[in-house]
């Protein structure tokens, strides 16, 4: 393990990777990663949370397998607190994310290489092109491509190569995250937007490249993408608390969502017990239409040309809002109590269907 406080890195590129309950994906996750031609020394540093499914026996028989993998512990299980592990074990000036649930495109890391050194950027990003194999994954895929879906973010499907608030996964020069001082170990959730915040602060750019794409692999069951929203919008909500308007306003429309939903069963209740009604009720009614335009939203969506099959479609109705509540939820907790301890729970499940 390499001490970066006194020696430098050196000329090549770091791959690193936190791992937890990931046998179903980590080794095409891996492969993605090895096949990956470089002109530079290469290594892929995984940091092994405390699976529960065999995914640490995986890991260590596939570094058993290829030297250029190296493992490190992550007994904390968190995010941030992984990938710095591996980060520090690395060796290279360039570190480049990589997360179980992706796969990287043929040529990926040259071409992330070339536009770093191109651009002169601190960070370079691209496409997150979400896929699924079965309906209901294929459904939370197709809403991820979806601006509907996720808001729109430009590595969710943008076209034109510039500078960016964040960077999916990312390909990072390592001096620069030495010195805004790599992940924020108290953020759970959204640590990579936290982390380019601090990097554009300091002065350097964040860029997005629409050639740089990488495959991920969403959540398997409804129960499990529920989970990971909640979480994930609670995170977003402690997020708002710390930096304020710095988050973007595509952020705020689902806790809207929330509230105007909530506000239309308040009403609801209300018109039928009869505590209101008149003039009051028919103006109060008004609330409804927003919820109604949001569910002809959901049906259109559904019905939408390359919706898929007809379980596919279904799933689709059920899953943009589950998305866009579940986040909303979150955001809220978040925001008026902050996110504390809340971490992404799917992960911790064990039930994967392996790739094929």
């Amino acid at each position: 393990m390499s001490d970066h406080g006194s020696t430098a890195p050196l000329d090549g590129v770091s791959f690193v990777m936190p791992v937890l309950n990931e046998r179903a994906y980590l080794e095409h996750a891996v492969a993605s990663v090895l096949r990956q031609q470089l002109e530079v020394p290469a290594e892929l540093v995984l940091a092994l949370g405390p699976s529960t499914d065999g995914t640490t026996e995986l890991a260590q028989r596939l570094a058993a397998d290829d030297d250029r993998i190296r493992l490190v512990d992550n007994p904390a299980a968190h995010i941030p607190v992984g990938l710095n592990r591996a980060i520090r074990a690395s060796r290279y000036s360039t570190v480049i994310r990589v997360d179980a649930h992706s796969e990287l495109s043929s040529g990926y890391a040259a071409r992330a290489l070339e536009t770093l050194e191109r651009t002169g950027s601190a960070n370079v990003g691209g496409v997150m092109r979400a896929e699924g194999r079965t309906p209901f994954q294929k459904a939370v895929a197709r809403l991820y491509n979806s601006p509907i879906g996720l808001g729109g973010g430009a590595y969710h499907g943008g076209a034109t190569e510039g500078e960016a608030e964040s960077a999916y996964l990312g390909v990072m020069r390592r001096d620069v995250l030495d010195e805004v001082g790599l992940f924020d170990e108290t953020i759970r959730r959204g640590e990579d937007w936290e982390l380019n915040l601090r990097i554009r602060r300091a002065g350097h750019r964040v860029w997005f490249d629409p050639r740089l794409s990488v495959t991920y692999w969403p959540r398997e069951s409804w129960l499990r993408l529920a989970r990971q929203f909640r979480a994930t919008g609670a995170w977003r909500g402690e997020l708002v608390r710390r930096y304020g308007r710095r988050n973007g306003i595509r952020y705020f429309a689902p806790p809207v969502l929330v509230l105007l939903l909530g506000l239309a069963i308040v009403v609801g209740i209300l018109q039928l017990t009869g505590m209101l009604d008149g003039i009051a009720s028919l103006v109060a009614s008004a609330v409804y239409l927003p919820v109604a335009a949001y569910a002809l939203l959901d049906v259109a969506v559904a019905l939408a040309p390359g919706g898929g099959s007809i379980r596919q479609r279904l799933w689709t109705l059920a899953v943009l809002p589950t998305m866009h509540l579940s986040w909303g939820i979150g955001f809220i907790g978040g925001v008026l109590s902050g996110a504390r301890d809340t971490v992404d729970a799917s992960r911790l499940g064990t039930r994967n269907t392996p790739l094929p």
